[in-house]
């Protein structure tokens, strides 16, 4: 195998591992150059690359979901410490890691669940988590996890959105009889895909700006910046139901 890579060109072989998603540039190459979103993710990144601190020397950093590894890589090219990618398809590990290798980054990838970061038994200085929550079927379980097990100062958190751009306010109780309320294009929602959205089927939930606001706070996470509509840098707080615990996800 390692022979018949050497005999084949740098465009040989990202076409091998195609598609996709990450548009990243390896020697010269970019191995999405067609992407639907354009130059994705660099023209994301440039809109809140400003409040990742330029020298993140001595940081650990954590990368969930890290696809190809764009965000991990630009961890490392701003001096991070110890970088971790997971994510859990193998596709996407075998780019990364490819991308890594190629790029001369020093990178761990690890094939693992947002579900299962309790095994990593460490806590991160960074957290990212981008493009993630809207992909799974139990989205509040995997912040309270996160919070739990792997967030140790910040986490810089994307997750698509839908419905109105408004932020209400929201009583700390409403009266059983209370209706109008949830009629409210600010009061905080998450719409439910049933069968697919965009064609993918992995996913399940989008909510609307107050319903991002509103789980990441009732998770225990402070917002710091909200530098892009999808994005915001979070730091940990004080969890508000300090009495529930995590559920085991064996339990579910």
């Amino acid at each position: 195998m390692a022979q018949m890579q050497d005999c084949m060109t740098i465009e040989d072989q990202i076409a091998a591992l195609g598609p996709w998603f990450h548009n990243m540039r390896i020697r010269g190459v970019e191995t999405s150059p067609d992407h639907f979103l354009g130059d994705y993710p660099a023209i994301k990144w440039k809109a809140f690359k400003h409040i990742v601190p330029d020298d993140l020397e001595g940081r650990s950093v954590l990368d969930i979901g890290c696809n190809a590894g764009f965000y991990a890589q630009e961890m490392k090219r701003r001096n991070a410490g110890r970088v971790v990618g997971i994510d859990s398809d193998p596709h996407y590990l075998r780019q990364a890691k490819f991308a890594a290798t190629q790029n001369g980054i020093d990178i761990e990838y690890r094939l693992m669940s947002v579900y299962d970061v309790a095994q990593l038994r460490e806590k991160f200085d960074l957290v990212l988590f981008m493009g993630v929550l809207y992909h799974l079927r139990y989205p509040l379980l995997a912040l309270d996890l996160l919070y739990e097990h792997v967030v140790g100062e910040e986490m810089l958190f994307q997750c698509m959105q839908r419905g109105a751009d408004a932020v209400g306010p929201v009583e700390e109780d409403y009266n059983f009889q209370e209706w109008q309320v949830f009629n409210r294009p600010d009061y905080p929602k998450l719409f439910f895909v049933e069968h697919r959205f965009s064609n993918d089927p992995t996913n399940w939930f989008i909510p609307n700006r107050a319903g991002v606001e509103a789980m990441l706070r009732s998770s225990g996470f402070l917002i710091e910046a909200n530098p892009e509509r999808e994005v915001y840098l979070v730091r940990r707080g004080q969890r508000p139901y300090m009495n529930e615990t995590v559920p085991r996800v064996g339990a579910l």
